[in-house]
């Protein structure tokens, strides 16, 4: 095992210097202040596995030596046989001493990552306390600490938090992506499936889509797909928003099926395809996306995402669902939700264009082009909610070392 040390004026560059030379999994293994600055002494992930596997390799051969078949020279054949069995007990005492210390090493890089992110937010806020309340500011209004980091490392020199936090809404709302009128999908038409997971409204978006382009182009410029022949009365309830709307719908089974459909709606000015809604993590999600973009369909993909929605699993759903021919995003749910700094985040890393927002049941009424100065403002509208999941001050610091384990873990996965 081969322990290294580090040493630096404080312990984010101390910290900087470890994830260079050992890369972002190092264990650290102690860290102390000493004189000039901070000290660490880490060691690399491949030493960890090389702790690991020691004391398993201990074990195994313990229980070898006290084996009834090594003790027994004289062993018949089927008592040999009758031994064999106890034989299997080393691999799994191996295994066993093997899990536990892994467990052991993870517990105790948690500890010791919470310690170094408290340092860290000390010396931040001694060095730059309008950056570290304007990360607490970004962190309880949903957003990332990941977005909320690099926004704040931003921020100009010598500003006050009211002035920072107009800078703050200032670069959000000028790097939200939303369409413009005259770009919007009813306006320009085309062939849209609307795509996501269960719950956030994809058949009443539709609707709202629908009824909005009928309003303006008249039904016979309109039609409606549907693949969801899973969820009872699904086709039902698309077949009387057409009905109501006077726009036909066709139901289709497969990837065959939805060609020749789209094939004899050539004529029609826009067509909307609402879609299964199924877990991000569900294998038909790459199927959904083969049928969807495949044989050159010119098929473009609107991702859904509900506005109530935890920001790790609006990440995820980005994440599962992007490929090929996707489009851009619609928000929905934004009346239900109490902050929108977590999906503004995902939005905005992802990059993708936001065409519209939806607050309500009503069709088309609660369907709304997208403002990046509304949504800005709507996410730090108001004070703060302070539940029992809202974090004080002092435990900002575990928060952020959880969150940053929790990363790490999803980008293993």
């Amino acid at each position: 095992m081969v322990v290294r040390r580090f040493f630096a004026a404080n312990t984010r560059e101390c910290l900087r210097l470890v994830r260079e030379a050992l890369g972002t999994d190092a264990l650290i293994l102690a860290n102390r202040p000493v004189q000039g600055g901070v000290e660490i002494m880490a060691v690399a992930e491949h030493e960890m596995v090389t702790i690991a596997a020691e004391p398993s390799i201990e074990v195994a051969d313990k229980a070898l030596h006290k084996s009834p078949a090594a003790a027994a020279p004289g062993t018949s054949t089927s008592n040999a046989a009758a031994a064999s069995a106890p034989a299997q007990a080393p691999v799994e005492s191996r295994d066993d001493a093997t899990r536990e210390l892994a467990d052991e090493i993870r517990q105790l890089r948690s500890v010791v990552e919470g310690q170094l992110s408290g340092f860290a937010w000390r010396d931040m806020a001694s060095s730059k306390p309008v950056q570290v309340e304007l990360m607490r500011e970004l962190l309880t209004r949903g957003f990332g600490a990941t977005f909320a980091r690099g926004l704040a490392s931003r921020l100009p020199g010598g500003e006050p938090l009211p002035r920072a936090l107009r800078w703050v809404k200032q670069v959000l709302a000028a790097s939200l992506q939303c369409v413009s009128s005259g770009n919007d999908i009813v306006t320009k038409g085309g062939v849209y499936a609307l795509v996501g997971p269960t719950g956030v409204g994809k058949t009443t978006t539709v609707a709202k889509i629908a009824a909005s382009c009928t309003l303006q182009h008249g039904p016979s410029q309109v039609a409606l797909v549907t693949t969801d022949s899973y969820r009872i009365g699904a086709v039902d309830q698309l077949r009387i928003y057409g009905r109501i709307l006077g726009i036909p719908v066709f139901v289709v089974k497969d990837e065959d099926d939805l060609a020749v459909t789209l094939a004899e709606l050539q004529g029609k000015r826009l067509v909307l395809i609402d879609t299964v809604g199924m877990n991000q993590r569900d294998r038909r999600v790459a199927q959904q996306v083969a049928m969807l973009s495949g044989h050159g369909k010119p098929v473009g993909r609107i991702l859904l995402l509900s506005a109530v929605a935890q920001g790790e699993a609006l990440e995820d759903v980005v994440r599962c669902y992007r490929g090929d021919g996707l489009a851009g995003c619609i928000l929905t749910k934004v009346d239900e939700a109490l902050s929108l700094g977590g999906a503004i985040d995902v939005i905005l890393r992802a990059k993708l264009p936001l065409h519209y927002v939806t607050n309500g049941q009503r069709v088309p009424e609660d369907l709304h082009l997208a403002s990046a100065l509304y949504l800005v403002e709507r996410a730090f509208r108001g004070d703060v909610f302070k539940g029992g999941f809202q974090a004080t001050p002092e435990e900002m610091p575990l928060v952020l070392a959880a969150r940053a384990g929790q990363s790490t873990e999803m980008h293993g996965a």
